[in-house]
């Protein structure tokens, strides 16, 4: 029986196709657009505006805007934990197969 290949996804394509550099600028961009769609799905979900959220979680709503529409590059990860447990998200540390609940004071 002969294995087969499993044809490459344009995605896979693309980023075999970057040097070292674009793959890291490539993946950076990725991550911020994924956080951004978990926030706007979170929001509409629970139908929450920016004012409301950014009341909960005690940042302004310029930093919850600016997370929204991927304006802001750079957010502390206490902001950051504040909006997600703000929208009933848990953040977890993994290693090994072990998940330990990171949670802020």
């Amino acid at each position: 029986m002969t294995k087969l290949k499993k044809a490459k996804s344009s995605y896979d394509k693309l980023v075999e196709s970057m040097n070292k550099k674009e793959k890291a600028a490539f993946e950076n961009d990725y991550k911020e657009l994924l956080i951004s769609e978990m926030v706007i799905a979170a929001m509409k979900q629970d139908d929450i505006s920016v004012r409301k959220l950014a009341a909960a979680a005690g940042v302004s709503p310029t930093i919850i805007q600016g997370v929204r529409s991927g304006d802001r590059k750079h957010i502390s990860a206490q902001s950051l934990f504040k909006i997600f447990q703000a929208l009933g998200y848990t953040i977890f540390a993994e290693r090994g197969g072990s998940r330990l609940p990171l949670h802020l004071s």
